[in-house]
């Protein structure tokens, strides 16, 4: 999903590890749980003696193509990250934003004072929030995944969500429906086996029912050069129903996989679209969240976002026509998306946090997937980012393996 406006105001926070001497080795695949007390008597030995602000710049696997604005997505964005270190050498690195005001007094706090093994990051440290938990693992020699309880399985199935208009770009020797494609084995080769294709080309590239027809023509396009991979299709909210009940005619044989946001949520024309895909026989899940619903008036559970929107997505839920939940993951905050996750679990619906469009994230959501637990796929962005080691993590079978590396595996060198 492309970034809201109101999301741009929110600490994005997702943690890049930062390995000190002795600390790079890769840790034995079976580990003993850790336990709370002794966790909160070595982290009271460390205390931030400084925290630094660097920058890092993404680096997309390739330049990305258009978006449904019609604007060229690009090659990637600068991103601040904040490196923390312990009065004991500790360190750890992370996308950090906000200003410098909102975590200057955290200099000289106890690490215990600011994170618990419980729930995360304490509230007056959230502008730190990732950062901290790869401090954290940094300290203990753990992987994140270790202080979120390992409730999930360490091989999280991911897609690409890199596939743009790329059939509408006039450089270079492809054009059309090919140029996407050579997009999508790109990621294939790179190891992804699932693809999000984005939606929307009448809104703003082409003439609508024309953009509508490419939409079709697209998605049955890869269905028919990668039969065994998974399809997620992303409107960004641009159809309408009655248009995007007919997409759903057109592709009812592609077998898709997910469905993420066609048009703005609402109950009866979420009715409408269940009522339409089970008559063509279309079994894709429905995701929904990440977009709309105005800003939250204060901190609270689930972060930048309004009680009413997410009150909306439970209401929708109990009615089982949603699936899976896509809120962001800066928006909501690492901890507390730790801490919802059960109320996710008792509705009876899935989350794929919003990852889009720093690359190292995808991997901090990982850990998420494999500490908590109850994530159904990951949002992929191939490509890696200045000043970062991604060389601990691997592909198999369209997985992403988390690494036995402390803190989020990702090591810093700014």
């Amino acid at each position: 999903m492309d970034r809201r406006t109101f999301l741009k105001t929110v600490t994005l926070g997702a943690a890049a590890g930062l390995c000190r001497a002795g600390q790079s080795k890769a840790l034995p695949a079976t580990r003993s749980a850790l336990d709370p007390a002794a966790v909160e008597r070595e982290l009271s030995a460390h205390r931030i003696a400084k925290i630094e602000s660097k920058q890092s710049n993404d680096r997309y696997a390739r330049s990305i193509g258009r978006s449904r604005t019609g604007r060229p997505v690009g090659r990637g964005f600068g991103r601040q990250i904040r490196v923390l270190t312990t009065d004991q050498g500790a360190k750890g690195g992370a996308m950090s934003g906000g200003p410098e005001d909102r975590v200057r007094g955290l200099v000289g706090a106890k690490v215990s004072d600011l994170f618990d093994l419980a729930g995360g990051t304490a509230e007056k440290a959230m502008a730190i929030d990732l950062p901290l938990h790869d401090l954290v693992g940094q300290i203990l020699k753990r992987p994140v995944c270790d202080l979120l309880g390992n409730h999930g399985p360490r091989k999280v199935p991911i897609y690409s969500g890199a596939i743009y208009f790329d059939d509408l770009e006039t450089t270079g020797k492809l054009r059309g429906v090919e140029r996407l494609l050579a997009s999508c084995q790109d990621d294939f080769d790179a190891g992804y086996r699932a693809f999000k294709l984005k939606l929307g080309r009448g809104l703003h590239c082409m003439p609508s029912k024309e953009g509508q027809r490419r939409d079709i023509d697209v998605t049955l396009a890869v269905r028919g050069r990668f039969p065994d991979c998974k399809i997620v299709v992303d409107a960004n909210d641009s159809y309408s129903v009655d248009d995007f009940l007919a997409y759903v005619t057109g592709v009812k044989d592609a077998g898709l996989y997910l469905i993420e946001e066609p048009f703005p949520e609402n109950r009866d024309d979420l009715r409408r679209l269940r009522d339409h895909m089970s008559k063509v026989g279309c079994k894709a899940m429905v995701m929904e969240g990440e977009s709309g619903g105005g800003q939250a008036e204060g901190p609270w559970r689930y972060g930048a976002y309004s009680r009413g929107h997410v009150e909306q997505f439970y209401a929708l839920a109990r009615e089982k026509l949603v699936d899976v939940l896509n809120l962001d993951l800066g928006g909501v905050g690492f901890s507390r998306w730790r801490r919802v996750m059960p109320e996710l679990v008792k509705a009876g619906v899935t989350a794929s946090p919003h990852t889009w469009a720093g690359t190292p994230r995808p991997y901090y959501c990982a850990h998420l997937a494999a500490g908590a637990g109850n994530v159904l796929i990951v949002e992929g962005i191939p490509g890696t980012a200045s000043g970062m080691d991604y060389s601990a993590w691997k592909f198999d079978k369209g997985a992403l393996v988390v690494p036995d590396e402390p803190g989020f595996g990702l090591r810093l060198s700014l």
